[in-house]
């Protein structure tokens, strides 16, 4: 029985999701070349500045698996536009700060559209569209998803170089509003309106959750494990993340349905996903600083040369999701880890404060490549497990985790990056500061590189979601009743 639900143009509706969404996750990294600008001009260090991108990302952890439960409230198009309104409000916002904190507030409300609009787009997409289609249109759904954070600085690169960075939310600002009209006229409701009872202590815990995990990770930059500034939040986040986890699987109506998880392959798809974020939001995050800081590009030039990868992306993705019909997650998923793994090795053995640009682009290169064979792939293969009713459900968790994710892995990266930073200082107390940079940006591939083995080695238990149905949850409990 087909799942599709028919609407007068899907292709119209799919386009203003994506776009919308495109111009959301484009915001989670477009700061990154112009951390350097905002540091300088707002008298700020690193580990203040990567706010900019870790609250963005935070705030849609937090609020992804809120817009699970607000889809069963509010129609299709009321969230899409609301989202778009929100997010409109926040580059505004943005674009006129005068203060480090009016930027952070701006930021913080953008991704409030952001993080509406993005379970949005998953669950419609899989609803409009028939499932001998999905590979295609889950193709341009992952390019959206690793292409926005990618391209982030190279398109803001050449904005701060030409106009100043608060243009990056000017320009931002007038999509937005195309979209709204856009949306207005061609976003149709497709979601069931149920109007289930609000959770307000499941919102409370995965608040908690989601933030008091993120701000430690964060604060571990500038302080010590043991300090209370990170041991308070980390554990609260830890007991709260228990007690939200328990309670969604012992209520009727949960906030996230976390039964999902029951399905291997989604569980498996969900993993490589956030492994996959995590590798481009730590990514996105450092070469900038990388490309500026030791190498000496301009904004710029330094995102021209990260181009390359992002058009190896662009190509691929498209190619991948219409093959992936044919070949099936596997192959895909295994060979695109293992040229992460290459890549984040070349990285390694190649950064310093002399390398040739062109081995950053090459390895920059290879990386996408990998990535772009991975992320449609293990994404596709995840959601095809699950059964209709749980698309949204599957849609939020898998997002929520995406952004977690995000937010760690920029966390994490920034971290590291310090430490290394301070332990090759102590080691060669007279090493300039483009050395030290690059010192520190090598430092956090090793933890880059970790990722990606974990990544290869978790690829070599996926398999096409049509081989195993036979063994998911619902199957069989209709056996074992049938039996009884």
């Amino acid at each position: 029985m087909s799942t599709q639900i028919q609407v007068k143009n899907p292709k119209a509706m799919a386009c203003i999701l994506m776009l919308g969404a495109f111009i959301g996750l484009f915001g989670e990294t477009a700061l990154n070349m112009a951390l350097t600008n905002v540091m300088e001009q707002f008298k700020i260090t690193p580990p203040t500045a990567q706010w900019l991108t870790t609250g963005y990302l935070l705030v849609l952890a937090i609020l992804v698996p809120v817009s699970a439960l607000l889809m069963k409230w509010f129609t299709t198009r009321q969230l899409v536009t609301g989202g778009l309104i929100i997010s409109l409000i926040g580059t505004i916002l943005a674009a006129l700060s005068v203060s480090f904190p009016v930027l952070l507030a701006g930021r913080l409300v953008q991704a409030m559209g952001t993080g509406l609009l993005l379970p949005v787009m998953f669950s419609v997409v899989l609803l409009i569209f028939p499932i001998q289609k999905r590979g295609v249109v889950m193709g341009v759904m992952g390019l959206v998803i690793t292409l926005a954070p990618a391209l982030g600085p190279t398109l803001s690169g050449v904005i701060i170089s030409t106009l100043g960075w608060p243009y990056i939310f000017w320009i931002s600002s007038v999509f937005n509003l195309f979209l709204i009209a856009f949306a207005t006229a061609k976003i149709v409701n497709v979601s069931e309106i149920t109007k289930p009872k609000i959770d307000v202590l499941s919102i409370l815990l995965s608040t908690i959750a989601f933030g008091g995990l993120i701000f430690a990770l964060s604060t571990m930059a500038e302080e010590a494990l043991s300090s209370s500034n990170v041991l308070v939040p980390l554990l609260a986040g830890i007991v709260a993340l228990v007690l939200f986890a328990v309670r969604q699987m012992n209520m009727d109506q949960p906030m996230v349905n976390l039964r999902v998880f029951k399905y291997p392959m989604f569980t498996l798809g969900t993993l490589i996903m956030f492994l996959g974020i995590l590798i481009i939001l730590s990514t996105a995050i450092l070469l900038p600083l990388y490309l500026k800081g030791a190498l000496l590009f301009s904004a710029a030039v330094a995102g021209l040369l990260l181009l390359p990868g992002n058009a190896v992306n662009v190509i691929l993705s498209p190619i991948v999701g219409s093959l992936f019909d044919k070949w099936g997650p596997r192959y895909f998923v295994i060979s695109g880890f293992a040229l992460i793994v290459i890549s984040n090795l070349g990285f390694i053995t190649i950064l310093s404060d002399s390398t040739p640009s062109w081995q950053v682009v090459a390895a920059f290169m290879v990386l996408f490549f990998g990535l772009t064979l991975v992320m449609m792939p293990s994404q596709t293969n995840a959601m095809n497990q699950l059964p209709r009713e749980l698309y949204a459900d599957g849609s939020a968790a898998m997002n929520t985790l995406n952004q977690v994710a995000g937010a760690a892995g920029t966390a994490i990266a920034i971290t590291v990056f310090t430490s290394g930073q301070s332990s090759f200082i102590t080691e060669f107390p007279s090493a300039t500061e483009p050395q030290v940079l690059a010192a520190g940006v090598k430092y956090a591939f090793y933890f880059i590189t970790g990722i990606s083995v974990v990544g290869l080695i978790s690829s070599f238990f996926v398999i096409r979601s049509s081989d195993v149905k036979q063994t998911s949850p619902v199957r069989v409990k209709s056996k074992e009743l049938a039996r009884n």
